[in-house]
């Protein structure tokens, strides 16, 4: 970023810390993300092996997603643990209706409860920012909360604008990390989920990556794929190499159509039932 922190970002840090040291020990739900690695790396420094990072593994995480992750935290030292999560043996999670991140976070928590009172860890913490209040859609907060999970981050004031700034001073390779989330996320609410679609989604996804796109999304639409990037990169998706390309890989993967969504990248695209 190349900007000067904030001194009431460095003060806000201050005060994460000394929640942080309050807790005594504390699990963090990890996915690599920009806010939860951050609050890992402040965790870790502040408790050293008394935090614990724990990571879902289902279908909806793509192998590069947690390749990245667990890359992360082995080299720095942090205490990681991977937990094989159900929420794809539920069928309210399956229907894929307004509340699939809530039944979805409800496993998480539910599981991480469990894997803290095994460990005697005192608190469950994830990743929520003050930014993220002012979202009414993320029902997955209040399975969070309703499990007894707590925010640091909200709760003292952090914004993702902090939170990337104070990560590029610590170092950490998501300072500027594209936002990501689950794969469930690519079909309209009401499509049921099928983790054999959502690999097919994940290979889309991984062929726009290898393309050099920063921010996209691949939207799950029986056999039409709809692309989301940034406006600013239309130009490379329809240059004839690029489409090209794409379009081959794409028909191979199972899409039998291929299209650019010309309003862009937007983080709801398939939760607007579009």
């Amino acid at each position: 970023m190349g900007e000067p922190i904030a001194e009431t970002a460095l003060q806000k840090e201050e005060a994460l810390k000394r929640a942080l040291t309050g807790y005594g020990s504390i699990a963090v739900a990890y996915s690599g993300g920009v806010d939860s690695t951050y609050l890992a790396a402040v965790a870790h420094e502040v408790l050293g092996e008394r935090a614990h990072l724990v990571m879902a593994d289902s279908p909806s995480v793509p192998r590069s997603e947690l390749d990245e992750a667990t890359t992360i935290a082995h080299e720095r030292g942090w205490n990681l643990t991977v937990l094989q999560t159900d929420e794809f043996d539920q069928e309210p999670f399956l229907k894929n209706d307004g509340k699939r991140c809530y039944y979805c976070k409800t496993v998480l928590f539910g599981e991480m409860k469990q894997y803290a009172s095994e460990h005697g860890i005192r608190v469950v913490a994830y990743g929520e920012t003050a930014d993220d209040t002012l979202d009414a859609t993320r029902v997955g907060a209040v399975a969070a909360r309703e499990q007894g999970a707590v925010a640091p981050l909200q709760q003292v004031g952090l914004t993702k604008t902090d939170i990337r700034h104070l990560s590029e001073r610590r170092g950490l390779p998501t300072w500027n990390k594209a936002s990501f989330a689950c794969l469930a996320s690519r079909f309209p609410h009401g499509t049921r989920l099928d983790p054999a679609q959502l690999a097919r989604v994940e290979q889309a996804e991984e062929a726009l990556k290898r393309l050099g796109f920063r921010q996209y999304r691949v939207r799950h639409h029986g056999d039409l794929c709809r692309i989301e990037v940034e406006p600013k990169d239309f130009p490379r998706v329809i240059a004839p190499e690029v489409r090209e390309t794409l379009i081959s890989e794409l028909n191979h993967i199972g899409y039998r159509y291929v299209s650019l969504d010309l309003a862009g990248y937007r983080n709801k695209g398939a939760n607007t039932n579009a």
